[in-house]
């Protein structure tokens, strides 16, 4: 490959720091800053479905801030536990280290903020913190989901941005000579597929827009849940095509990685939701 024939795009971490600015000492990411905006895009697109459609979502506001708290919670210690588990190298020393888990402080005492998080770990915790407080508070289960599954989408564009712009989840390389070349990433000495911003686009707008077309058909309570877990599935397993495996994983048969794999069996868990919801409306 000729790399004088390089653009701007290409070459946009030589010249990109992914800390925003220093406060006090402390390094602020541009992760964090989209991470914040993935959760208030994603808390005020609830507020607006809950405002349009009172019967469908019968939630006031209090018991809506009251519930993303629960979620959040939820969110943060599966998306953790769910990398330590699944794609951490080192799972057994935080196991026999639980304290370490969520310390943001590297063995010099520098603080470098927690890093590795697991989008189906996430999924995972959002569901049993759901759970609970569905329980608690005696709100419909489903009825929590299928609002999620309208709000998450393009809060999920912003993650997908922070991963791009902190420079993690690489995609994998571009055959040279391919006219794809000019949107990819130079990572390394390797021109790579920008997947970060393809799982943006595949993984939240365009399952944002299909939700949006299913809600418009007046669903049964529960499908736009199930929905959501069978397209989100459906773009990840995609995308992930375009995504570099992670080195301490790398594939599995017929070449599947794990966020394939894992997507096979959200595919699975999302029918199985889809028959109970089902179920639930001919009570």
């Amino acid at each position: 490959m000729n790399y004088e024939n390089l653009n701007a795009w290409n070459l946009v971490y030589s010249h990109f720091d992914p800390v925003a600015l220093h406060i006090f000492g402390f390094s602020l990411h541009w992760y964090g800053i989209a991470y914040v905006s993935a959760l208030l895009i994603t808390f005020y697109m609830a507020k607006y479905f809950v405002a349009k459609n009172k019967t469908q979502f019968p939630i006031n506001t209090k018991t809506l801030e009251i519930f993303f708290i629960y979620a959040e919670i939820g969110v943060i210690l599966g998306a953790r536990l769910g990398y330590i588990l699944i794609y951490d190298p080192n799972t057994l020393y935080y196991l026999s280290h639980p304290w370490q888990i969520f310390n943001p402080f590297d063995s010099q005492g520098s603080f470098i903020g927690i890093r590795g998080m697991s989008y189906h770990g996430a999924i995972v915790g959002f569901l049993i913190a759901s759970f609970i407080f569905a329980k608690i508070y005696k709100s419909s289960f489903l009825m929590l989901l299928d609002l999620i599954a309208l709000s998450v989408p393009l809060g999920y564009v912003f993650g997908r941005i922070g991963n791009f712009l902190n420079q993690e989840l690489f995609g994998r390389p571009i055959q040279s000579g391919s006219p794809l070349e000019c949107i990819g990433i130079m990572v390394d000495h390797t021109l790579r597929y920008p997947s970060q911003l393809i799982e943006a686009f595949l993984e939240g707008i365009v399952v944002f827009l299909c939700l949006l077309y299913i809600k418009s058909k007046k669903p049964f309570k529960g499908i736009l849940i199930a929905s959501y877990g069978l397209l989100y599935s459906l773009a990840r397993f995609v995308a992930e095509y375009f995504r570099e495996p992670d080195s301490q994983i790398g594939v599995f048969i017929f070449g599947f990685s794990m966020g394939q794999i894992l997507s096979i069996i959200m595919i699975t868990i999302s029918i199985t939701i889809l028959v109970y919801a089902y179920a639930y409306r001919q009570r």
